[in-house]
């Protein structure tokens, strides 16, 4: 990872807070961005203590340099909620629906023509 780090090449830590992910790891690995796991993320209006670990995931990762982006964001107050506490980076089916990369290059260029 150390490598990867010293060519540019960012790594994230995928789904964090669940499964493997550890906060040893952030001391130990080159880390540049932690992905919030949807899970989390997908009950943030409606569980208090879901709202309270997304917001101390995104504090913790600003206060460490990385970037945070939230998986599984579904509507419009997700992304009020996030931007809220600090977090500037999304995905999730509020932004679209996954397709095949063919049907992905045509929705890009009509909806983002600046990119051409």
């Amino acid at each position: 990872m150390q490598a990867l780090k010293s060519k540019n090449i960012d790594v994230s830590i995928d789904d964090f807070g669940t499964g493997y992910s550890s906060l040893s790891y952030l001391k130990q690995l080159p880390f540049s961005q932690l992905k919030i796991d949807r899970s989390f993320v997908s009950d943030i209006d409606s569980d208090p203590n879901d709202a309270i670990i997304v917001e101390t995931i995104i504090n913790l990762a600003n206060n460490l340099g990385l970037n945070v982006i939230a998986e599984g964001v579904e509507t419009q107050q997700h992304v009020d909620f996030l931007k809220s506490k600090g977090c500037a980076n999304f995905q999730g089916y509020f932004f679209g629906h996954p397709v095949p990369a063919d049907q992905f290059q045509i929705y890009a260029l009509q909806k983002y023509t600046f990119l051409v």
